[in-house]
């Protein structure tokens, strides 16, 4: 089933609004699975582990297109078994609640 923040869309950050910080990046923050850190206020990170490259790369792929289709882009890094995704609006340097509804649809990914 999909969360509340996966049935969300991403809304593309134009500039001049300021990154959320505090109370509002802990109610979002509640809405993810567990393992997604908030690092500095500033980003989501979040490591997937997977049975071989294959996968990883799968996954990998899968990232890509919601990516495209969201037009929001995560940092990835693929390695063997492992990806790791770091989530910001870079147009303010600093998290938007469309950092918060990407997370959550990567997480539909895995299901």
């Amino acid at each position: 089933m999909a969360s509340e923040l996966a049935r969300k869309e991403c809304v593309p950050c134009k500039g001049g609004t300021s990154p959320l910080q505090g109370e509002d990046i802990d109610l979002l923050h509640r809405q993810l699975a567990a393992d997604w850190q908030v690092v500095d206020g500033h980003h989501l990170a979040k490591a997937f582990s997977f049975k071989d490259f294959r996968q990883a790369l799968d996954f990998t792929i899968k990232v890509g297109q919601l990516a495209e289709d969201q037009w929001h882009h995560p940092d990835i890094h693929l390695t063997w078994g492992k990806v790791k995704l770091t989530i910001w609006t870079h147009t303010i340097n600093g998290l938007t609640e469309s950092d918060f509804v990407f997370a959550a649809k990567v997480e539909e990914l895995l299901r």
